[in-house]
């Protein structure tokens, strides 16, 4: 009798092991989490009329309630070593015409602390809103980066305000530095153009230091990247990007960044002319600006999904609207785990300066990862023949699995238009090492 208990429980403790490690490829979560808080048809909502104007410096602690609608007019900057708190359920509205952002600089500090069922919104002030409607949020730290000497995001803004100049600066050296806490957030339609080629990000997180806490932050309808990082020490779990003109989530300039249990939805019709991703990691822009004795970018991203959602793939790839997933630039590290990659023309592609060797095979790493419906896994920039990365990244010790699912045979309910669910189903992973489509 007690043997045959004991077999009970190890028949149990197996087959739950098995449906756990099915469930935990991609965004995880005994339920799914993306209910209460966020938007999906941010267009829809009525947040009601202004009430308050916020304008100028704000250089003394100030605190936004519920029961008023802010609006942010032209630039506005959280200076002084000012703590700034948005209640819970608060909204805040970004002007049209003034091209209206939010900046916390170096030193200062927002307490953005929402609830699941009461998040915090920054949103548009037009009727019919559109990508890029306002700036966007900025947040300023002094976390190390690895440009030579400190940064400056001027080039944001129009027009400003010459006693502005020290509030736009960032970077130092204390990576355990805190900007405060940005926590049940939506951020939608930001991402203003400012100059030819330069737009805000919906949330650009500057040389912020390890101690700040981002979680539950979702950027929506972002004219340019929806999570933008430079440098600095970044923790970011339950980040939300969906259909954003730019890059999802852009890292660059040194950042050592860890994104966890995170979800990138693109769309093949709403991309930037050059071509956008999920996940861009970058060491630099320009090499000549860079200090090579200090760290490059490392990015630790686990259990993120990243999902390009098309009517017709295959269409959609013929006529150029697909492009990679997750791009990496030279000397930039990313160590990859448990991620679901699905509907991508190919899933990753690696710099044309990045050499196939030992050496950078180990510093790019993908390991139980879910590749699913991409026209090719991971290649290197203007070279179709990806053998050597097939053969290293499809070997059996990295658990990798391929796959051609449909997503409504991948995800619980990816199609929902109110409250979609883009956990994995489970039972549904096969775990092969059959490597399919590998033609770019």
């Amino acid at each position: 009798m007690k043997n045959d208990v004991i077999k009970i429980a190890f028949i149990f403790l197996l087959t739950a092991g098995n449906i756990f490690g099915q469930q935990e490829k991609g965004i995880i979560g005994a339920s799914n989490w993306l209910n209460n808080w966020t938007e999906f048809n941010p267009n829809q909502k009525d947040y009601g009329e202004v009430t308050q104007i916020l304008t100028g410096n704000i250089t003394k602690d100030t605190k936004l309630f519920k029961k008023y609608r802010y609006q942010l007019l032209g630039n506005v900057f959280v200076a002084d070593s000012t703590t700034l708190t948005i209640e819970p359920g608060t909204v805040i509205i970004g002007d049209y015409k003034s091209k209206a952002s939010l900046t916390i600089s170096k030193g200062a500090t927002l307490i953005a602390d929402g609830l699941e069922t009461d998040p915090i919104v920054f949103t548009s002030n037009r009727s019919v809103k559109r990508a890029g409607d306002w700036g966007g949020l900025i947040i300023l730290g002094d976390a190390p980066m690895n440009k030579f000497g400190n940064g400056s995001v001027s080039n944001y803004y129009t027009n400003l305000d010459p006693s502005s100049y020290g509030n736009v600066n960032y970077g130092g050296q204390n990576a355990a530095s805190n900007s405060g806490i940005l926590r049940y957030v939506r951020i939608e339609y930001a991402g203003k153009r400012v100059g030819k080629t330069e737009y805000f990000s919906g949330l650009l997180l500057a040389c912020v230091g390890n101690e700040t806490v981002l979680e539950n932050i979702m950027v929506s309808y972002a004219a340019a990247n929806s999570f933008e990082i430079i440098g600095g020490e970044v923790n970011l779990n339950n980040a939300v990007s969906y259909k954003s003109n730019g890059n999802d989530f852009k890292f660059n300039n040194g950042t050592q960044s860890k994104l966890y249990n995170s979800l990138a939805v693109r769309s093949p019709y709403i991309s930037s002319v050059n071509g956008s991703r999920c996940i861009q990691v970058l060491s630099y822009d320009n090499k000549q600006n860079v200090d090579f004795n200090k760290k490059g970018t490392y990015v630790d991203a686990d259990n993120l999904t990243l999902l390009n959602s098309s009517d017709n793939l295959n269409n959609d790839i013929k006529m150029g609207l697909v492009k990679e997933a997750v791009f990496v630039g030279e000397n930039a590290a990313l160590d990859m785990n448990k991620t679901v990659i699905s509907g991508f023309n190919p899933a990753v592609l690696f710099d044309e300066k990045i050499t196939v060797n030992q050496t950078n095979l180990e510093r790019i790493k993908f390991s139980e990862m879910y590749f699913n419906n991409c026209n090719g896994n991971i290649f290197v920039e203007y070279n179709s023949n990806n053998e050597d990365l097939e053969n290293w990244y499809g070997n059996s010790a990295f658990f990798n699995v391929y796959s051609k699912g449909i997503d409504s045979q991948t995800f619980i309910d990816a199609n929902n238009t109110r409250s979609p669910d883009y956990r994995l189903k489970i039972n549904k992973i096969i775990a092969t090492n059959d490597i399919e489509g590998n033609d770019k």
